[in-house]
């Protein structure tokens, strides 16, 4: 009873604070004018109102699934990794590159081009680790930076030695992948591919493996108490290399997919543009880091945004409302970790401690 209690605790976490967004969003939409239901009738419309609109949805909560997984498993760690735009972009030009250099059949592609992603995004999250345990470099400052390296180099790589010039040579990204290594479309005609199943059984592996498992409960125990990890013989440098590798490796998976299953190659600034990284940093703090409730939150911010383009085109309201909704749950999120930073700071001092 009580492990039901808390899953419909972390679950529900989500939906309060859309909630709290959208009173925020209708007093918005107020002021400019707009009526609040039909508003968000027809932002309800562009989300879920159809079969279609639901997997365009769907679709574009997958990378942000993925993204969330990743820094949820570090957030459970008590690892900052904030790096998650750039484990992307490197994991995503992994998987371009290997699917059109790889000689092979395009089942052996695809798979090696998913690998190649979660390798990538992998090294580079667990170089920010091996950081700060070498040098004690603020792990929070670090794979914030290593953002701007990661996209810069791969924009460089897709701008010059490695551009597609078969075509007008207008846009910096390389050459489309042979449709054999494609991620397969869950329907015919529809944006929603395999890769949103990869997701979800991303997400459920990650729940059981969390609750369930020695590692888990190392992990877990880590980011709870890391002084009580350290006498039970949990080495922090280790698990934080091992913890900085599996949420890159999710984060490099998400920008595989996409490209695999939506772009078919690798362009300059088609995965930083939507802010995937973000809004998954977002999902996993609406869901306090619990990898069922942070799929729940992606696909509430997917359909935020989806939403937001169906009310935009329907009606006189901006897109911009959409944007002052997600403001008010990074508002929601900020005030809640603060009050729990203030209350655990209050029983420190209750307790005579420093």
């Amino acid at each position: 009873m009580e492990k039901l209690k808390q899953l419909s605790s972390s679950l529900i976490q989500p939906l309060l604070a859309i909630i709290v967004g959208l009173a925020a969003g209708a007093i918005a939409i107020a002021v400019v004018g707009g009526n609040v239901l039909e508003t968000y009738g027809e932002m309800w419309k562009g989300a879920f109102g159809s079969f279609f609109f639901v997997t365009n949805t769907l679709s574009r909560a997958t990378p942000i699934i993925l993204i969330g997984l990743g820094v949820a498993l570090a957030f459970r760690a008590g690892f900052f990794n904030m790096g998650s735009e750039g484990q992307m972009v490197l994991g995503a030009l992994s998987a371009a590159l290997t699917a059109i250099y790889l000689p092979g059949p395009g089942w052996l592609k695809l798979i090696a081009a998913l690998m190649a992603g979660i390798i990538s995004g992998g090294i580079w999250s667990a170089f920010a680790g091996w950081l700060d345990a070498r040098f004690r470099m603020n792990l929070l400052i670090t794979t914030l930076l290593l953002n701007y390296i990661a996209t810069l180099f791969a924009g460089y790589i897709v701008s010059y030695p490695l551009k597609d010039k078969t075509g007008s040579a207008a846009m910096a990204q390389t050459v489309m992948i042979d449709n054999s290594a494609w991620l397969p479309k869950l329907f015919s005609g529809m944006s929603l591919h395999a890769g949103f199943l990869i997701a979800f059984a991303g997400a459920l592996l990650l729940f059981f493996f969390m609750k369930y498992t020695v590692k888990g409960y190392e992990i877990r125990m880590l980011g709870g108490n890391p002084l009580f990890a350290g006498y039970g013989g949990v080495q922090r440098g280790r698990m934080m290399m091992l913890s900085m590798f599996v949420s890159g490796g999710f984060a490099g998976l998400a920008g595989s997919i996409e490209v695999l299953g939506t772009q078919y190659r690798y362009i300059d600034g088609a995965l930083t543009t939507p802010g995937y990284a973000w809004s998954g940093i977002m999902a996993t703090l609406l869901a306090g880091s619990n990898p069922l409730g942070t799929a729940v939150a992606a696909i509430l911010l997917a359909g935020l945004q989806t939403g937001g383009m169906g009310m935009e085109r329907n009606t006189e309201v901006p897109l911009e409302v959409s944007s002052i909704i997600q403001a008010v749950l990074i508002l929601f999120v900020s005030a809640k970790i603060t009050y729990s930073f203030i209350k655990r700071k209050k029983a420190r001092d209750d307790n005579g401690t420093v």
